[in-house]
């Protein structure tokens, strides 16, 4: 890429134009997906102190609001163009051949979890029980508060959803939602609005059971409890589309990209900044009691579960900084040529890679976070040990996206005869 003097152009020869100039890649989806997984293995770490610090901590929304829009962003490019190309009835088989991969993932992402832990606890260097730790007590423990003969019947049709293992089955549910929002789409925009505004409606609570209505969500256990309740799911896809859907409206052009102005940068500031206060870190470092009071008060409008509106807000406002400090095409983040711009050229090239095969690492890192607990327990959690874990837990998920993007791009087929 080159930066032409305009007053110059001219005295070009015609030929010297390409005919089709060379597309510049925007990087800034990979790029932030990328962070956002390893602040997904940092934040599923148990007892690990860099959890403290991530940017949850910081505000209402967190790395999940990242890893959900960018999906959502993702979508409407693989599978959006396929509803443009192939039909609508294409469009919903290739949405349909995602759900299914998803699920498997699913499936044997508990399946290697569960061996995992029961291995670790019965070895001799554990320290617990870190099946217990999961709450996977149905699995193994007989008891009046739950019946358990059908446990992995009521696991593999989704009746059964641990809280570690809940972010797929939410992902699944929200595919299957797009054939909807396209077909839609065809008909008026106001519809796709309307439609995603009231399922998310339907799937607060708080509003519900005000209004007296039924509570869109799934039961995550099917045993009743003592007071009569079921567990439902902990990331209601009813609450979580509404960001998803965001992002793919964005990325489809049904939502104009917003202008970079002082003011609306003056506007996501503020709210940023006014979400300090509230925050984990208001409460824990500050020490405002008051923050934690309003918290609680207030818990409706912030609840990760239903995913609450000022965490949509603050996400936005969030979103639109960095955004604006990517700038175009995530030009402001791309390497330079001095050593230093190098050697950031190196690191933002295994970012991207993370990014680019990111459901291959997000499974894989749930996996990682359980073996960096029991390597914390097991070596104990002085600040260069953790700092040494974390760095062998990003070293797993960068293998993990380059063997995957090496698999995908069918070497053997590059094998001459």
């Amino acid at each position: 890429m080159t930066f032409a003097d305009p007053t110059q152009a001219s005295a070009a020869p015609a030929a010297a134009t390409p005919a089709n100039p060379a597309r510049v890649r925007d990087i800034r989806l990979d790029f932030f997906r990328g962070i956002a997984m390893f602040i997904i293995l940092i934040a599923h770490t148990p007892g690990n102190f860099l959890t403290s610090w991530i940017p949850a901590r910081w505000g209402f929304s967190d790395a999940t609001e990242i890893f959900v829009f960018c999906s959502g962003m993702a979508s409407a490019i693989a599978f959006g163009t396929t509803f443009d190309r192939a039909g609508w009835r294409m469009g919903t088989a290739r949405v349909g051949f995602r759900v299914w991969q998803v699920y498997w993932a699913h499936v044997g992402l508990f399946m290697a979890t569960v061996a995992l832990v029961v291995f670790l606890t019965d070895s001799e260097l554990g320290t617990r029980n870190y099946w217990g730790q999961l709450n996977l007590w149905p699995l193994f423990v007989e008891s009046e508060r739950w019946a358990n003969a059908d446990i992995w019947f009521s696991f593999v049709t989704l009746q059964y959803v641990p809280n570690y293992f809940d972010i797929l089955p939410m992902y699944m549910v929200i595919l299957l939602m797009m054939p909807i929002i396209m077909w839609l789409s065809r008909i008026h925009l106001g519809l796709v609005a309307g439609f995603i505004g009231v399922v998310w409606l339907m799937g607060q609570e708080a509003l519900t059971n005000m209004l007296g209505l039924p509570h869109f969500n799934f039961i995550a256990e099917p045993w009743v409890k003592d007071d009569g309740t079921q567990r439902e799911w902990f990331f209601n896809p009813f609450g979580w589309q509404l960001i998803f859907f965001t992002g793919f409206a964005f990325m489809r052009g049904w939502i104009p990209k917003p202008p970079v102005t002082p003011l609306l940068i003056g506007i996501a500031l503020v709210i940023v900044l006014a979400n300090v206060p509230l925050s984990n870190i208001g409460v824990r470092e500050f020490g405002f009691e008051w923050a934690r009071e309003w918290r609680i008060e207030n818990r409706a409008w912030i609840t990760k579960s239903d995913f609450g509106i000022l965490r949509f807000v603050q996400f936005l406002a969030l979103a639109y900084l960095m955004w604006v400090l990517a700038g175009d095409k995530g030009n402001r983040i791309r390497a330079g040529t001095s050593a230093l711009g190098r050697a950031w050229g190196r690191l933002l090239q295994i970012i991207l890679k993370v990014g680019q095969q990111s459901l291959a690492v997000f499974v894989v890192s749930m996996f990682t976070a359980r073996l960096m607990g029991f390597a914390m327990d097991v070596l104990g959690r002085e600040t260069g040990t953790v700092l040494l874990v974390n760095l062998g837990g990003a070293c797993v998920l960068i293998l993990t996206a380059y063997l995957a993007g090496w698999f995908k791009s069918n070497p053997w087929k590059k094998v001459p005869a």
